[in-house]
């Protein structure tokens, strides 16, 4: 097939590293759009029913409450653990204590469902990427890294939380804002994807909350730590700034220490039925009423045997 956006050098740039960075994938004026939405988002949310969930990254502390799994639907906002005394109060304007908006905005806001759904560059994107025959999207956040406590994220890869069999998770990640060593731009360890499998995956638990499934023995999972060991790139990105993030990719981000917020809109896609399986362990489950959806019309799916 003909490509129609990226360049055979990005595509082989992505399967070498595990992620690959697109300049100005958003316009100036989607971009600001986008940020101004999101800061109205956290303007307009009510902060006196809401449950105080925060989003947390600890292996032995994982969000896990119904606020956080019935959000696949929904625009919800998960709270910085810093952000929340003991009693409950916000020890700072609930603007600055948002740690991420999730999970349905690519399909219950207009504009960020203009960029997801609606996009003919990423249906272009996904066409010559092959990465997937029948994508479709299964979850969107702001994340805003608020300024001095946006916290630090370590290093994981998304096939972990948004599992299939065989793993097909991909990550789209865009800045909002200028995104620098300070304020926790995205860093990358290239070509872990080759090297590191899925070994846990992240699920629902029959006794309530969520947690971790290992996939392999203790003794397999310390040899894939091993191996997975190298030097982390950093990657600025300036606002419409697209990363491609392969779902093996290990990656992380830092704590942002700096005076200036770090705004990004992220989204997945996975592999559709019957190319993968995606299982009802999975902490984001669809609904009836808003069901995974496809990023490619039937007509310009990508055909079996094209990757």
């Amino acid at each position: 097939m003909t490509l129609e956006y990226l360049t055979q050098q990005q595509i082989d740039k992505f399967h070498k590293d595990g992620y690959l960075v697109i300049p100005s994938f958003l316009d100036q004026e989607d971009t600001d759009a986008l940020l101004k939405r999101a800061k109205l988002l956290l303007d307009e949310f009510n902060i006196d029913s809401h449950p105080r969930t925060k989003f947390t990254t600890g292996d032995d502390n994982h969000v896990g409450d119904d606020y956080f799994l019935t959000s696949g639907d929904k625009i919800r906002f998960f709270l910085e653990e810093g952000a929340v005394d003991p009693d409950g109060k916000l020890n700072r304007p609930k603007q600055k204590a948002v740690n991420k908006i999730g999970h349905g905005l690519h399909e219950l806001d207009p504009l960020f469902r203009k960029v997801t759904l609606e996009n003919d560059r990423l249906k272009s994107l996904a066409r010559d990427l092959k990465f997937h025959h029948d994508p479709v999207a299964l979850q969107s956040m702001v994340i805003t890294k608020q300024q001095q406590i946006g916290g630090e994220v370590p290093e994981h890869n998304d096939s972990t939380f948004l599992y299939t069999n065989p793993p097909s998770a991909l990550g789209i990640w865009i800045a909002l804002e200028k995104c620098t060593p300070t304020n926790g731009a995205l860093s990358f360890l290239p070509g872990s994807h080759l090297t590191t499998p899925i070994t846990k995956r992240f699920i629902r638990l029959p006794s309530g909350g969520t947690g971790f499934e290992s996939l392999v023995s203790p003794e397999e999972e310390k040899a894939v730590n091993e191996r997975s060991k190298g030097e982390y790139i950093l990657e600025t990105c300036n606002p419409g700034d697209m990363v491609l993030i392969h779902g093996s990719v290990l990656h992380k981000s830092e704590r942002n220490t700096s005076p200036n917020t770090r705004f990004a809109y992220t989204f997945h896609m996975i592999e559709s039925a019957p190319y993968a399986e995606y299982d009802n362990k999975n902490w984001l489950q669809p609904t009836p009423d808003m069901p995974f959806p496809h990023i490619l019309p039937p007509s310009k799916l990508v055909p079996i045997g094209a990757d």
